[in-house]
């Protein structure tokens, strides 16, 4: 009896305390409900302020706070990605990074404003993503240029980029090129381009980027030819392994700020000639880098090729001759670096012979056609060769291609206004693969990216 008087009490005890503890929770939740307002919170990491409006000083570098991965994702998402699938509870899956999502892609090289206007750089980033439906800009960061002495870094054209590009959610590929005089190797000749002597300044100087703009930098390509003298003068020469140094610190320091972001190695220029000082055959180079590691320092391998005046269907060994061309030298001196089909196979099967999956990214491709220009620069006649027509169908051609090869993640097409931006002066060898054309005209080739990416993405289910 005594035993199931207790049981009695303790159960009611059991009962009292569970419907008090209710009442607490739902209390602290209505006034917490109704004291905040959930859309007065201004999150900085996934909405931070346009550029272009005054900013705060910035903290020391060493007390920055960088958001976490999950907090950049947001900002990072790419645009044209279909919104994740829920998880099993029913709960939003985040936002994938940019190194995650595999799939092709595609992009442009866009030349900022040198102005600093803001409406032909809207103008600019607005045909890019509204007419060509493109979701990526490239565009190159010279060091040299933004630090002018150690620690003195003028921001003004990155902060003048970043504005357009978030306006008009477009992705950034920042290829980041040559050091400045105060970094260079002693000995070495000053006022060309060329690596610094100390590796880790070009690394943090990149970090300083990253830690600026944090979640809005989804790819960066870490040099730029660096198998030709022109692109890395050094005391070293054209040294694999010293790049490969360069661009292990780079791919540390950024992976442990930002591991969402692509890091691609520099973009190797195709060329015939292999005396190890004016320049190193790009398949030799490639070999070297693999070699010295490059492929445990990059997500992605660049490549270029400007298609000179065959289409993007033929191998080197398969040209049939045209005697009407005026530049003749993928006809009478037959070699890989002609092709853009061999230049990309011969990459691919490369890496392939090394054990790696590694991907290719196309940091720059097009045709050049010098119709409506008036001629061309020494050194670019095939240009004269290519029609605008020519032009259009082989860059939707090479899109294609490279689609089907499979082993190409990023494509960048070279390029969209350097035409008008250098007043269509034929002296200038980025005018004629502009397409944008005189008079402010769009070419051809400008319809045939739209209309096959319009064609990709519907593909796609985009």
């Amino acid at each position: 009896m005594v035993t199931k008087t207790v049981f009695k009490q303790i159960r009611g005890f059991v009962i009292a305390w569970l419907a008090i503890t209710a009442l607490v929770c739902m209390a602290t939740f209505l006034a917490v409900y109704f004291t905040y307002n959930p859309q007065e919170l201004d999150l900085a990491s996934s909405n931070p302020l346009p550029l272009d409006q005054p900013e705060a000083a910035e903290p020391d570098a060493a007390l920055v706070v960088m958001p976490s991965p999950t907090s950049a994702a947001p900002a990072q998402g790419l645009a044209d990605e279909p919104e994740p699938a829920d998880g099993p509870s029913g709960t939003p899956m985040p936002t994938r990074f940019p190194v995650d999502v595999m799939r092709y892609q595609v992009g442009i090289q866009v030349e900022h404003s040198p102005d600093f206007n803001y409406e032909n750089q809207d103008n600019y980033f607005r045909s890019v993503s509204a007419d060509l439906g493109l979701r990526w800009i490239k565009q190159q960061v010279r060091w040299n240029s933004m630090e002018s002495a150690p620690g003195e870094i003028d921001w003004s054209v990155l902060d003048f980029v970043m504005s357009s590009a978030q306006r008009f959610d477009v992705k950034l590929l920042l290829s980041v090129v040559t050091a400045p005089d105060w970094a260079r190797e002693p000995g070495v000749e000053l006022g060309r381009e060329g690596p610094p002597a100390d590796p880790q300044t070009f690394a943090d100087f990149v970090a300083q980027i990253v830690k600026r703009y944090p979640g809005r930098i989804h790819a960066i390509e870490v040099w730029n030819e660096q198998n030709i003298d022109r692109e890395w003068s050094s005391r070293h020469g054209l040294n694999a392994a010293k790049y490969v140094e360069l661009l292990r610190a780079t791919y540390e320091i950024v992976k442990a700020l930002d591991p969402g972001i692509i890091l691609i190695s520099g973009a190797l220029a195709p060329t015939g000639i292999n005396d190890g000082v004016s320049a190193t055959d790009d398949n030799v180079y490639l070999q070297q880098l693999i070699d010295a590691g490059v492929l445990d320092s990059a997500d992605c391998i660049g490549a270029h090729h400007n298609g000179y005046n065959i289409g993007p269907d033929h191998r080197y060994d398969q040209i049939s001759d045209d005697a009407e061309a005026v530049f003749r030298g993928p006809f009478d001196n037959p070699h890989p670096s002609w092709s853009f089909r061999s230049t990309l196979e011969g990459y691919a099967n490369t890496i392939r012979l090394a054990g790696r999956t590694t991907k290719l990214c196309v940091t720059e491709f097009g045709w050049a056609s010098a119709e409506g220009l008036g001629g061309a620069r020494p050194g670019f006649e095939f240009a004269l060769d290519n029609s605008l027509a020519e032009q259009a169908e082989w860059i939707a051609k090479a899109l294609s291609n490279m689609e089907e090869w499979g082993f190409v993640w990023l494509a960048f097409i070279w390029n969209f206004n350097y035409g008008p931006q250098a007043g269509y002066d034929i002296s200038n060898d980025n005018v004629p693969y502009s397409l944008i054309g005189p008079g402010f005209k769009f070419r051809p080739a400008f319809d045939a990216i739209r209309d096959w990416q319009h064609d990709y993405l519907a593909r796609a289910g985009q």
